[in-house]
């Protein structure tokens, strides 16, 4: 059913096998076709059961965690004091981006998040290269941030109890170990507790995000008391140059907060509450870590974050003089990363649930438990493979890449929302952009310009993974996409 004001169907019909390749790998899903199969899987239904508070803490767990406690100890020593600024730049890219997908979030309320408005508005082989890097960015991501979350567990268990795990089982081959037991483990545990179905999981990561929120802004009420004004000059010793090089590696801290658009099909009220939980998650997230930021660069010289795996832990040490603080703030990180895994391997799944449901990729990733509502085969391989790639692999460039890949789907976001305004301008829109075109138009700016930044490896791996992409897509997709058969 249309929602009064919004235009009626187009008739954006697959072409034609006679149309030639071109017009194949240009078709369309029409708007009205995505909204309609909202929820509908393989044997089962997805459950709208969540609430625009649960929507926020899914994009907050998804966000907040990876880029202050892992993150920033790697960009710290790229920036300088200026770290703070580039947060505040990364902020920036991000919040353009957010503003398109709130827009597009409250218009298309499906699982898919940015592979589906390609979908709808540039063709099917630009949907399948989003939802290619998409995989990149959450896949990839769970695997690197479950690492991060190893790093965190032996400053827990060494303030504890001190021990620490044996590099032989916390590190993959090639790095001084055999496998990273606890990255799988984490990853284990948020697969157990994603297959018990969306509302008993938001419930969940609910909590866990309360106790991220409540250790950093302890770290910021101590940190503080440990400023040093000398610590702030020179503001940025390595210049525009190296504010840059950080915003760029630190978008990677921004990854997750379009993770409320992949529970398109699980809100309760998803037209009104999904771009409510983006804006509002973004702001939350952004003005933690740039106070967390400020902090910890006030309370440790910028030079010393360099090779420090857990630098607020050691701060908080510092300022108290006392050890029990840096347990605490392990503790909070324990949790914090272990939320951030829950999380995007929630918006993992669902991505490949809407690109399983429209033919792409094999069937099994749509197919859902008709008692707990979630897709549990998709669970289970989504986070086998994740648990095995942090496990095993040393992600290496490969991490690099996440970040590539989500600017790019950022980028195609922005493009998106211009072309359904122009395509669809009565649409029923219950969030619209401010300053249109302008900002879409910024946000793929913002986007195209911190890719450019990165270093050419990076972009070496990430032009290996998009042939691989477009390889399983003519070997497979192109010709089992549910378009594509109903030509025949």
């Amino acid at each position: 059913m249309l929602d009064h004001g919004e235009a009626p169907p187009t008739t954006e019909q697959a072409p034609a096998p006679s149309q030639g390749l071109g017009a194949r790998l240009m078709r369309r899903k029409p708007v009205e076709a995505l909204i309609a199969e909202g929820g509908q899987g393989e044997g089962g239904t997805l459950r709208r059961s969540l609430t625009m508070w649960q929507l926020t803490m899914i994009s907050i767990g998804a966000t907040l965690g990876t880029g202050i406690f892992v993150v920033l100890g790697e960009a710290t020593p790229l920036a300088g004091p200026a770290v703070a600024i580039s947060f505040v730049v990364a902020g920036l890219t991000a919040l353009f981006s957010a503003l398109s997908y709130a827009e597009l979030a409250g218009s298309i309320p499906v699982s898919g998040s940015s592979y589906s408005y390609s979908y709808a508005t540039m063709g099917e082989v630009v949907a399948w290269i989003c939802g290619w890097c998409l995989i990149l960015e959450y896949g990839v991501s769970v695997a690197a941030v479950a690492v991060g979350w190893g790093e965190y567990l032996n400053e827990l268990l060494d303030g504890t109890i001190g021990v620490t795990i044996p590099a032989a089982i916390s590190a993959p081959l090639g790095e001084g170990g055999f496998i990273n037991l606890p990255a799988l483990v984490v990853v284990l545990l948020a697969m157990v507790f994603l297959m018990g179905g969306a509302k008993e999981s938001a419930r969940v990561n609910s909590i866990m995000v309360g106790v991220k929120i409540v250790t950093l802004l302890l770290f910021i009420g101590i940190g503080f008391m440990g400023i040093k004004a000398g610590n702030y000059t020179p503001l940025a010793p390595l210049g525009v140059t190296g504010i840059s090089a950080a915003a760029a590696s630190l978008f990677f801290s921004y990854i997750g907060f379009d993770a409320a658009s992949t529970a398109g099909e699980e809100a309760k009220n998803p037209k009104r509450d999904l771009p409510r939980a983006i804006m509002l998650s973004l702001l939350i997230v952004t003005v933690l870590y740039c106070l967390v930021a400020l902090v910890a660069v006030g309370a440790m010289p910028w030079q010393d974050f360099e090779g420090t795996d857990a630098a607020l832990a050691q701060i908080m040490k510092d300022v108290t003089g006392q050890s029990l603080w840096g347990v605490v703030l392990a503790a909070g990180a324990v949790v914090a990363i272990a939320s951030v895994v829950f999380a995007v391997l929630y918006g993992q799944t669902r991505i490949l649930f809407a690109m399983s449901r429209d033919g792409l990729v094999p069937k099994l990733f749509a197919k859902v438990n008709p008692r707990t509502g979630a897709p549990r085969a998709n669970t289970v391989i989504v986070s086998i493979f994740c648990g095995a790639l942090a496990a095993f692999i040393p992600l290496g460039e490969l991490a690099n890449a996440t970040s590539i890949g989500t600017l790019f789907a950022f980028a195609l976001v922005n493009v998106a929302v211009v072309i359904l305004r122009y395509k669809r301008p009565d649409m029923n829109r219950t969030f619209r952009v401010m300053l249109f075109p302008v900002t879409p138009i910024l946000g793929f700016l913002f986007c195209a310009y911190l890719m450019y930044t990165m270093p050419s490896t990076t972009w070496m791996v990430f032009g290996g993974w998009m042939v691989v992409g477009l390889v399983f897509y003519f070997g497979y997709g192109m010709r089992r996409s549910r378009l594509a058969t109903a030509e025949k």
